[in-house]
């Protein structure tokens, strides 16, 4: 097992050399997951009723479009892979980097990759469980076995991951497209009830600016990925003209899927039926496809079996650029020598994923999510208006309006601020996990005269897990 850049530019190549035929289409279809299949029922549960529901949705993707502009500012800045951990290491310092990466280490990635996997663990169970939810264990034990195949085909080979990729892009696709054409000839036929004004504000519940901040939370997991090329910048070609281009074509094109699918929803089931749903598509299916209703959980299953398998892959570049810049062990970023997979990456992202299985509430490990997620968005794009008045004539191949960042910053402490009313327990929870990366920052980062013995200790770690795993240092 070796640590170099160059083997680690062999793993990427074949998903590289996508970004670099056909950048915008790989950007859209990372944005595009399984969220779009979980999130709508979190979404009009906490708006209370479908026009604010079907709002959430639009201002999200107009919030999304504003921070990837902040972002492509940051990417052409800045340009190191990493994404907004580079970007807060270098602004702020090497704590705040490290409690970036430490949080996404321990919680972003691992609940991300946790609910992929609940919700195809739900929407394979669903169709055999019709009058009632599918067992909790069970759906922790597909989720676990998805996590573990999926990690096994990572680690044997590049060739294989990006082919499950490929292979199962196609079912999100497939799903949305149906949804879509489906909703559509619903309108068409006269069953657009709860879209008439009149009804689709009318709430089932109270109101509450707490509840619609969370609503924001849901409907931000959908679009999650908007900031993927951010973190392999340095390998993009023409980063200056194909960052902001591929914004400007995805986001809006992803809003519109999106809002349209959820219009679709409400066309064929009430805003009750759709809160008494766990897999959504799968009721949707059964209302409007009749004898053809198997081909929606089968597509969304292909669809979130796929958006796990490119979690696992793409968290090994926050692995590699926190240990380039040392403040990971270097185990982690090391690869293997003639498979030129991130093995040690990949066991550590899968154990902590299957820890957070330990709850099968999708809901909760939403919010939990993308507090945080949020939290250090804001603080990254923070960091653009630090940088504009700590060195204002630092070279921007991009540089847009400081209107940008102000406004994105404004939804932020709405945001945080309501959501950490309404939920203090999770959020806070959160909160903790990221204060405990600062012992670890100031023991294991920032001192550098470290005893013997403890250097001995990393060391002998190291080697006894390159050994385990039959792998030459």
């Amino acid at each position: 097992m070796v640590r170099t850049e160059s083997l680690y530019s062999d793993m990427t190549g074949p998903i590289l050399s996508v970004f670099s035929t056909s950048l915008f289409f790989s950007f859209t279809g990372n944005i595009i997951g399984s969220g779009i299949f979980v999130s709508p029922k979190g979404v009009l549960e906490n708006a209370s009723s479908v026009g604010l529901a079907l709002i959430v949705w639009i201002i999200t993707g107009v919030i999304t479009a504003i921070g990837a502009l902040c972002y492509a500012e940051l990417g052409v800045t800045i340009p190191k892979s990493g994404g907004d951990y580079s970007y807060v290491k270098d602004i702020f310092g090497g704590l705040a980097g490290f409690l970036r990466l430490w949080i996404a280490v321990l919680v972003i990635y691992p609940t991300n990759q946790a609910v992929i996997a609940l919700t195809f663990s739900n929407y394979v169970l669903q169709p055999l469980f019709p009058t009632c939810f599918p067992p909790e264990n069970g759906l922790r034990l597909l989720a676990a076995i998805c996590l573990l195949l999926l990690t096994w085909v990572n680690c044997a080979s590049v060739r294989w991951a990006t082919r499950v990729q490929d292979v199962f892009t196609a079912g999100k696709l497939l799903a949305l497209i149906l949804i879509i054409i489906m909703g559509i000839i619903q309108i068409c036929k006269g069953e657009y009830y709860w879209l008439e004004p009149a009804n689709a504000f009318e709430p089932f519940q109270d109101y509450d600016v707490g509840l619609i901040a969370l609503a924001f939370l849901q409907g931000s997991f959908a679009y999650g990925g908007w900031n993927f090329l951010n973190y392999v910048t340095e390998e993009l070609v023409d980063p200056y003209v194909n960052l902001p281009r591929a914004i400007f074509i995805s986001i809006p094109l992803v809003t519109f899927v999106y809002v349209f699918a959820n219009i679709a929803y409400v066309t064929a089931m009430s805003p009750q039926e759709l809160l008494a749903s766990n897999a959504v598509a799968v009721t949707f299916g059964e209302n409007l496809l009749g004898v053809m209703s198997w081909i929606m959980p089968i597509s969304v299953a292909l669809s979130t079996f796929g958006g796990v398998n490119g979690s696992l892959f793409t968290s090994s570049r926050l692995f590699f650029a926190g240990a380039r810049e040392g403040h990971l062990p270097s185990l982690l970023a090391m690869i293997h020598v003639k498979r030129c997979t991130p093995i040690p990456a990949l066991l550590f992202t899968c154990i902590s994923t299957l820890l957070m299985l330990c709850t099968s509430d999708m809901y909760t490990l939403i919010n939990y999510v993308g507090f945080i997620n949020y939290l250090f968005y804001g603080v990254t794009v923070a960091g653009q208006i630090v940088l504009r008045v700590k060195q204002p004539d630092m070279h921007r191949p991009i540089k847009i309006s400081l209107v940008w960042p102000v406004i994105y910053l404004l939804f932020w402490a709405f945001l945080l601020i309501f959501s950490l009313y309404s939920e203090p327990v999770v959020c806070g929870i959160g909160l903790a996990i990221m204060l405990t990366g600062v012992p670890v920052y100031f023991l294991g980062v920032y001192w550098d005269n470290k005893p013997q013995f403890i250097i001995t200790v990393e060391e002998y770690f190291s080697s006894v897990l390159s050994e385990n795993l039959k792998i030459p240092l």
